[in-house]
């Protein structure tokens, strides 16, 4: 398993190794000693499985205030997403700035989304299925969003407006100039 380091230090993608043969493949998807020997010491409690039936879907930016923030472990089983992790840890050197990565069921990487981060992502091909680890358990109470196409955080989606398929919710998250601190660096 190689875990890299991306543009923000905090968030990771992970590629595990996949051991081919004439049937196919194997591949350890989750060590916990790996992850934490490379600095990711989360305890996962739960996991979510998301199915986007067409291209465009976009879910998010979401995250969870304390005490029930969440950290993620983001992998697609089917199909690909362009994953977007927003930096909305006030004080930070990297607050506002994103980090999006292609995942996708062909490469089985993976992305690692710490506490302090809104997160999001956009399907880029029919029926895509997403599954991913949390650390604290889904708490309405504490769920929040961000405008997906926020201007000043300059993510490249790969669809217009127009196309994106989104949640009455999520199109109506404010901008992060209009948050109040979600989380302190």
């Amino acid at each position: 398993m190689q875990v890299i380091a991306t543009e923000i230090p905090e968030v990771k993608e992970i590629r595990p190794v996949r051991h081919r043969d004439p049937r196919g493949f194997f591949s350890e998807i989750f060590r916990e000693d790996v992850l934490r020997q490379q600095g990711i010491d989360v305890p996962f409690v739960q996991e979510n499985h998301s199915l986007s039936v067409d291209r465009g879907v976009v879910r998010g930016l979401h995250f969870q205030l304390a005490p029930a923030g969440q950290a993620k472990l983001v992998r697609v089983a089917t199909g690909a997403i362009l994953d977007v992790a927003v930096d909305i840890r006030r004080g930070s050197p990297t607050y506002g700035r994103h980090v999006a990565v292609m995942l996708s069921a062909a490469e089985g990487n993976q992305l690692f989304v710490p506490e302090g981060f809104a997160h999001g992502f956009c399907t880029l091909e029919p029926n895509t299925e997403v599954v991913y680890k949390l650390n604290r358990y889904y708490s309405a109470e504490y769920e929040r969003g961000l405008a997906w196409d926020d201007p000043e955080l300059g993510i490249a989606w790969p669809i217009s407006a127009a196309e994106a398929i989104l949640s009455d919710k999520d199109r109506r998250q404010p901008l992060l100039a209009a948050m109040p601190p979600a989380f302190r660096y």
